[in-house]
């Protein structure tokens, strides 16, 4: 009777856990296929639009999960809330208020950055032609940060709220508005002038403003969401709670950004190697992204459920919570490491059709670093459950360490030594990559584990 309990506990949380998380995953992957899109029209156009776009959506990106991960706080804040006390209106619509704050905060800087991004390229060691086009693209994209990151603190609120499915919605259409805006703009069609690079981040920016207000919209208007009335009074300050938000996601933010920053290291690594090592990492970062968006969506259904579980003081709750996600998580990565490993021509040949001996050699590139990227599925998939688990917990600081470590010391070294000094080349870096994920997946998953829950 004990076993036939613990099964039915077991496969409740089963249940819970994918009903929350399959709209987070499509939601994850709508957003990425809005990134996806670019790339692939971008492709069409040529190799160096591609490898200009490259350098130009790492430089934002960067910025971009920064953002996300320091107000993604939100959402375990939130979900504690709710955990101890179901009704609490007034501490989420707090919570949810400050995040917009710290939004502000976080997007006037980064502006000012991304306005310098063709000196910063040369600093990096990059072409300066690829450098000086990589710019059409991100001074117009980098006016979609601030309404991106109002998106997320909402998607937050919902998610937390077990309602993601609105997100997905409005993520979806989003996807259709950016391609045909990108496609418009980028080439000239529907009346609209050609713009090139400057079209695709045009488009980008007036993408992420249609999802935030329509998402704005949806919390207004829907019953359940509108009881916390969070648009009301938002000029207020609330010190505490805005330091709170801060406390919590810097070290997110920080992890977040230590792991996104490796792959912008790589794409400068690439650039330093030479530009169809460049292209073809443009191609096969873009599907290891794709494939990153479903554990993605697990490790934030796992935190909103710890998140809840540690909310109302149970044990079993938050236990339960963490298998079932990093179990999911493992079978789903089994399948997608099959996927990349099987057709990863086919899907080479999605981004591009080669006419030319040096578009048949970026083809070649992209397919071998795409037998990397299968490899390291498992890696990456337990490193981001790992760290939603514990951003349930409110365990953030040491988890921002153990990616310092990871990333930047045995991920970056490995890709510095394979690349240059024994000859690897593209491969070399992608190697080193996956060291750098599995080491924190392994430093991840046994912080978890090492906390007796």
């Amino acid at each position: 009777m004990k076993k036939h309990g613990g099964e039915r506990w077991w496969w409740r949380e089963v249940r819970a856990m994918i009903a929350l998380a399959y709209p987070l995953v499509l939601t994850n992957l709508a957003q990425a296929l809005i990134a996806t899109t670019d790339v692939v029209l971008l492709g069409w156009a040529g190799a160096h639009p591609l490898a200009a776009a490259s350098l130009g959506v790492n430089l934002v990106n960067a910025c971009v999960f920064f953002g996300t991960g320091l107000v993604s706080a939100a959402a375990p804040m939130i979900a504690h809330a709710l955990g101890a006390r179901r009704n609490a209106v007034r501490e989420v619509r707090r919570t949810v208020r400050q995040a917009m704050w710290v939004s502000v905060m976080l997007a006037v800087p980064m502006w000012l950055l991304l306005w310098q991004a063709e000196p910063i390229l040369i600093l990096f060691g990059q072409q300066p032609g690829l450098a000086r086009d990589a710019v059409q693209l991100v001074h117009p994209m980098m006016f979609g940060l601030l309404p991106l990151f109002f998106y997320y603190v909402l998607r937050a609120f919902v998610s937390a709220l077990e309602q993601p499915i609105w997100a997905f919605v409005i993520g979806v259409v989003a996807v259709f508005v950016n391609a045909l805006l990108n496609y418009g703009l980028i080439f000239g069609k529907f009346g609209l002038p050609p713009l090139g690079l400057f079209g695709a981040g045009l488009g980008s920016a007036f993408s992420n403003l249609f999802m935030f207000l329509g998402l704005a919209m949806v919390v207004m208007r829907q019953r359940r969401f509108r009881r916390f009335h969070l648009f009301g009074n938002w000029w207020r300050p609330d010190w505490p709670r805005f330091a709170g938000v801060w406390r919590l996601g810097l070290p997110i933010a920080v992890t977040v950004g230590l792991e996104v920053t490796i792959f912008n290291c790589a794409v400068f690594l690439m650039g330093l190697i030479g530009t169809a090592e460049l292209a073809a990492h443009a191609i096969a970062i873009q599907l290891a992204a794709l494939c990153f968006m479903i554990p993605l969506g697990l490790a934030q259904a796992a935190t909103v459920r710890v998140g809840v579980a540690n909310g109302r003081g149970d044990a079993m709750g938050i236990a339960r919570a963490g298998r079932v996600a990093l179990s999911l998580t493992m079978i789903v990565m089994a399948l997608t490491a099959t996927i990349l490993l099987v057709f990863r021509h086919p899907l080479v040949a999605l981004f591009l059709q080669p006419h030319s001996a040096a578009e048949l050699h970026v083809a070649a590139l992209a397919a071998s670093y795409l037998t990397v990227a299968a490899l390291f599925q498992f890696f990456d998939g337990a490193q981001a459950v790992g760290a939603g688990m514990l951003r349930g917990l409110h365990d953030t600081f040491v988890p921002m360490l153990l990616a310092l470590v990871g990333y930047w010391i045995v991920g970056l070294g490995t890709s510095v030594v394979l690349a240059f000094w024994m000859g690897w080349g593209g491969l070399g870096v992608w190697v080193g990559l996956a060291a750098g994920l599995g080491t924190v997946a392994v430093l991840m998953v046994a912080r978890w584990s090492n906390r007796g829950v």
